[in-house]
């Protein structure tokens, strides 16, 4: 498991990495958000939780968790932060943060409430996915936008897992195709438009932002709100 910490103050996050390693985990130290926004989107980096610092010198801490929402939705991220106030956690949580640890801070707690965000975004990995405001649930086969329930036929949700196990990539026509379907499949057949049409008009309801993207040409992508 890799642990992304995002912190300025070196000492601190010098502690924490010692720390961490110690127990197993591999760490990787960013001192800004914009670093820490390249390293989530770097493949070899990119790391399984966040500890994230508000009081960043590049920019406020709770606008780098609403980028790395926008980019890693998934990612989990707890807020390791000096302010104490209950409006600063109540903003920090309601923007997305699983988690929210003031200093100064026992590092064993600290280490049980990683254990428990990773032990929940496994479990959640087992049976939801979830993009923005879009979950699909494995067992029901049964998605929601927001509140919405939105009933899905067979091939449309095997073709929105698949789009929701790849957020933002861009899948090919043949790509889907092979995946949804099956490799004899005649790959000269409009079938994969189609059911994209289907899947589009079910996902993206009236004033709802618009999830499914198609790159003309070139394929179909989920790109989170």
């Amino acid at each position: 498991m890799k642990i992304l910490i995002t912190e300025d103050d070196a000492r601190i996050a010098n502690f924490v990495a010692k720390g961490l390693r110690a127990e197993g985990y591999v760490t990787v130290v960013a001192s800004t958000g914009a670093e820490a926004l390249l390293l989530i989107q770097i493949r070899d980096e990119s790391p399984d939780l966040v500890l994230l610092d508000l009081g960043l010198p590049d920019q406020d801490g709770l606008t780098v968790l609403r980028k790395m929402r926008g980019v890693r939705p998934e990612l989990p991220v707890i807020i390791l932060t000096a302010r104490r106030e209950l409006g600063e956690k109540v903003r920090g949580l309601d923007a997305g943060a699983r988690d929210y640890v003031t200093k100064p801070f026992a590092f064993e707690e600290l280490l049980a409430r990683i254990r428990a965000t990773l032990r929940d975004r496994d479990q959640e990995t087992l049976t939801t996915l979830v993009v923005g405001d879009l979950r699909l649930d494995l067992q029901t086969k049964i998605a929601w936008r927001g509140e919405r329930r939105i009933e899905l036929a067979r091939r449309e949700w095997a073709l929105l897992e698949l789009l929701m196990r790849n957020p933002t990539k861009l899948l090919s026509r043949m790509q889907i195709l092979n995946q949804v379907w099956d490799y004899g499949f005649d790959p000269g057949s409009n079938v994969v438009d189609v059911y994209v049409g289907y899947l589009r008009r079910k996902v993206n309801g009236p004033g709802e932002t618009q999830l499914i993207q198609t790159v003309r040409g070139a394929g179909y992508r989920l790109t989170p709100p």
